[in-house]
């Protein structure tokens, strides 16, 4: 590690983009650098991205905040957070991808799950991973690439493909081929990883049978915070230590300092993720939400429960792109605030099913209650109160399932917007708090790196001062039921 060194980067590949961020050792922001992925839709409910303009696009943010912290000599460690579920399968000898990435959003394995479920194993999965029967996870993805592409099963079994997340991918392509690897987070989003601390986690023979995945193309896995390898020096100029890999939700759970049993942040970005620690205590859901891991740092590992909407930040990236009813994302705050109410209108967002508490891959977006009065602001205000709605839902299956919270942390691009904030704590009943610094995803794998490197540790991390801002409920109980009855009512018609 160079001796000056004080800056740490870390890559956060999302789903419309990748960026790289540079921070310095009180994770003040130093650089920043982002470029869009693109998405495919190939047929109905699919939603592909191409492994190389991830590799590619990866590569340029990183080499351009580098050389705006001075080079890479500044650089102490790399931290790594992903999109979770996306599913790569490359050939060991090329390290080039067989086919397309397919995004989390995808839904081309829902009649699997469905044959799979009809045989009764939705329970026994449920068990042994904390997972649900369901095409958002990576297992089945990797079976419809071995069944889809041709010779791909037979190489599979021969030992001469890999499979990973985006994390593991990158990080196969950063240290050229050295490191085939992933952590406890993205592991245990694929259907494949027995869930639990230590060592009552790991990869699961069952799960590898039931979903027809051979183990030789899977990752090892390691904790969130831990030794991943070294970036080749042809990259970079130098061989920078990778020291944290974290799914992007349970990276913001780390970044929102929820270190401690109870506590719970959601993100709201192209979906929304409500994402609960639960400590030593495995999660075993009767309302349809995930067990999950939440993190493995130096000293401090925690499970968490999770509940996932699919859509949050897509409808409005929908309404300014494809409907053309605002030209920015920031016009939707004003377009909602020039209403009075929302005239009975709802908004449905179920463009690739709906995920918690519901699991409905068929289900498909409506908007309901038209009338001649409906002008495009009443869309717009649907579309953000949508967004508020669907974390209702999700706060009741969590009481429901033994862990109320009192209280959310939020993070994402969606939370810039205060009319929002304040609809979902008036909707949701609950304070919502809104730190100044936002990009949580990012600043948790800055946080586990740091760990890695010796700068902190957990207990110093979760008791840091964040500075941000409070929304309180101030919607009169009537009127809140009279808004969730309304769209109680609409989602009814769309499941």
């Amino acid at each position: 590690m160079a001796t000056n060194a004080d800056f740490l980067l870390v890559i956060d590949e999302g789903t419309t983009s990748t960026r790289a961020i540079v921070y310095d050792r009180h994770f003040g922001e130093v650089a920043l650098a982002q470029e869009e992925v693109a998405l495919q839709y190939p047929a109905d409910g699919w939603v592909e991205q191409n492994g190389e303009e991830i590799w590619s696009r990866t590569l340029s943010v990183c080499r351009s905040v580098i050389a705006k912290a001075g080079g890479a000599d500044s650089i102490a460690a790399i931290g790594i957070t992903n999109q979770r579920e996306t599913t790569l399968v490359w050939d060991r000898k090329t390290g080039k991808t067989i086919a397309p990435a397919i995004i989390w959003q995808d839904r081309r394995t829902a009649s699997v799950c469905d044959v799979l479920k009809g045989k009764g194993l939705e329970s026994e999965v449920q068990a042994e991973t904390g997972l649900l029967l369901d095409p958002y996870f990576s297992g089945t993805k990797i079976g419809w690439v071995l069944d889809n592409v041709p010779g791909a099963r037979a190489r599979a079994g021969a030992g001469e493909l890999a499979f990973g997340t985006v994390d593991t991918f990158l990080l196969w392509r950063l240290t050229g081929g050295a490191v085939h690897a992933t952590d406890v987070t993205n592991a245990s989003r694929t259907l494949l990883y027995r869930l639990g601390l230590g060592a009552d986690g790991g990869w699961s023979a069952r799960m590898g049978e039931v979903l027809g995945v051979p183990p030789s193309m899977l990752p090892d896995v390691k904790a969130s915070a831990a030794d991943f390898g070294a970036a080749d020096p042809a990259l970079f100029g130098r061989a920078i230590p990778i020291c944290s890999v974290l799914g992007d939700q349970q990276s913001a759970l780390v970044g929102q300092g929820c270190l401690k049993p109870g506590q719970a942040k959601v993100t709201f970005g192209t979906g929304a993720f409500l994402v609960a620690n639960t400590g030593d205590v495995r999660p075993a859901s009767q309302n349809r939400l995930l067990g999950t891991m939440g993190y493995a740092l130096p000293g401090a590992a925690a499970m968490a429960l999770e509940g996932s909407i699919f859509n949050a930040g897509t409808v409005i990236k929908w309404l300014r792109d494809d409907l053309k009813l605002i030209q920015s994302a920031d016009e939707s705050a004003k377009a909602a605030q020039s209403l009075h109410d929302n005239g009975g209108v709802y908004m449905v967002p179920a463009f690739t099913g709906l995920g918690a508490p519901h699991w409905n891959a068929e289900a498909r977006g409506l908007i309901a209650g038209l009338t001649r009065a409906t002008t495009a602001a009443h869309l717009v205000r649907a579309g953000l109160e949508s967004v508020a709605y669907q974390t209702h839902d999700l706060l009741a299956a969590f009481a429901g399932d033994g862990a109320p919270i009192a209280e959310l942390r939020v993070d994402g691009g969606m939370v810039a917007n205060d009319w929002l904030m304040q609809f979902l704590a008036d909707v949701c009943a609950l304070p919502v708090l809104r730190p100044d610094y936002r990009e949580m995803t990012a600043l948790g794998a800055a946080a586990a790196a740091a760990m890695q490197a010796g700068w902190l540790d957990a207990a110093q991390w979760a008791a840091r001062d964040v500075p941000g801002k409070r929304f309180e409920p101030r919607m009169p109980a009537a009127a809140r039921a009279a808004l969730l009855k309304g769209w109680d009512t609409a989602l009814g018609r769309a499941l």
